[in-house]
């Protein structure tokens, strides 16, 4: 659910629509744009390390509260906003301490910008680095409503409260299919940290950056905050079934889906004569895999004809792989002719790499669209290269004929060359 950019929801239905050549026309795939208020959480890791005085001559700490008073001032009217800290109580040697020590410092709400800058400026780096803690927490503090929700996690360590992996927390948090994104921010970063925080944001569609300057700091984390007051397209949350006769039945969309390795997940849409399916599938992998992988859509209609389109990627990394295909209905003289069911099968062929876990599964995100189809009747079998037969047809008469033509020039110009 995929920049590293994932598929953010509507950034992989785009990458998925121009995979199968649909940039979908007229109406959207979903029912309205999200008008809900959006809701923020940015997350400070007030660890002790955090006095490090390495930013511009500063100490992180002081950089990350310039930035937070920095972006107060410009936060959205209609932005949520909410602070947690974690690392910032606990002074201890305790552990188990340590690992609870994350707090809610403002709670997610409207804004008063003078009452959370107080909060921020009584903050002092402490203790531990509880990261994956104060992530399920933060989950915890967006929880409710239907707008955009994404956490801003700004940290300058590794987390201290393993075998807590917070990777695979955010993979957890993804799994819920709640639309919840992470960015993080990694401050002066060392080569562990900058990899697990790039892990947490790739596991929920988020971006990561590295920060060594203060102004740097303040612009992106501004900018993330700006982002989630744009209108997107929330996407349903579905589950995929074993076989066509047990899928959900959907309708045009933007949907979000969980498929484990090598998994075969089934959907199906009702199309009426005359209209055209347009469906595209974009999986993303959140974590390591393995080399040689891919992802098809298979297409199949009640009488059995089938389209299927595929992607693969050989050795090298991505972080969303996406294909699609259309689907059009041939027209009936019969107003009264019933829908056609046609079942949707997506399947991947990605391994996870030695070490790596395969729960949860891996964020899949459909776009369905069911449009007005071109005139005439047109047969699925014959779909695919579709009119294309016909450019294909005068492309190879157009050979043929250069070649005769050819060959006959070269034997004039030879039997002149032998006469002179």
């Amino acid at each position: 659910m995929i920049t590293r950019q994932r598929l953010a929801a509507g950034v992989c239905a785009l990458l998925a629509a121009l995979a199968a050549g649909i940039a979908f026309p007229g109406g959207a795939v979903a029912d309205e744009t999200q008008t809900a208020a959006p809701k923020v959480e940015l997350v400070l890791d007030v660890s002790g390390s955090m006095r490090a005085r390495d930013i511009d001559g500063d100490s992180r700490m002081a950089a990350a509260k310039q930035a937070f008073n920095e972006v107060l001032d410009a936060t959205p009217q209609e932005v949520q906003l909410g602070i947690r800290t974690l690392g910032a109580n606990y002074r201890g040697n305790d552990r188990k301490e340590g690992c609870k020590d994350t707090a809610q410092l403002y709670p997610v709400g409207p804004l008063n910008r003078t009452d959370a800058k107080t909060a921020v400026a009584t903050l002092q780096p402490t203790g531990w680095t509880p990261i994956g803690p104060a992530l399920l927490k933060a989950a915890d503090d967006l929880n409710g409503g239907d707008g955009t929700r994404r956490i801003v996690l700004i940290s300058d360590g590794e987390d201290t409260c393993q075998p807590l992996d917070p990777c695979e927390v955010a993979r957890e948090i993804a799994a819920k299919g709640i639309g919840l994104t992470i960015d993080t921010l990694g401050l002066v970063p060392d080569a562990k940290t900058r990899d697990q925080l790039s892990c947490i944001a790739d596991a929920t569609g988020g971006t990561y950056t590295d920060v060594r300057h203060k102004e740097q700091l303040s612009s992106r984390v501004g900018q993330l905050v700006d982002r989630a007051a744009d209108p997107v397209v929330t996407p349903v949350a579905t589950e995929g079934a074993a076989q066509c006769e047990k899928a959900p039945a959907l309708k045009s969309g933007l949907y979000t889906d969980r498929e484990e390795f090598g998994q075969q997940r089934w959907y199906k849409v009702a199309v009426d004569p005359g209209k055209e399916l347009r469906a595209s599938v974009s999986v993303a992998d959140d974590r390591a895999v393995g080399p040689n992988y891919g992802v098809l859509l298979r297409a199949v209609t009640e009488h059995g004809r089938e389209i299927v389109r595929g992607e693969a990627a050989g050795t090298g990394r991505t972080d969303v792989i996406s294909t699609g295909l259309r689907y059009p209905k041939a027209g009936s003289d019969d107003d009264n002719a019933p829908a056609e069911t046609v079942c949707l099968q997506v399947t991947n062929s990605f391994a996870a790499a030695a070490g790596v876990k395969t729960t949860p599964g891996l964020p899949l995100e459909l776009t369905v669209d069911v449009v007005d189809g071109p005139s005439g009747h047109h047969d699925v079998a014959s779909f695919g290269l579709g009119r294309g037969w016909w450019l294909l047809g005068t492309l190879v008469l157009i050979g043929f004929v250069a070649g005769v033509l050819w060959g006959w020039l070269s034997r004039w110009r030879v039997a002149i060359w032998r006469t002179n």
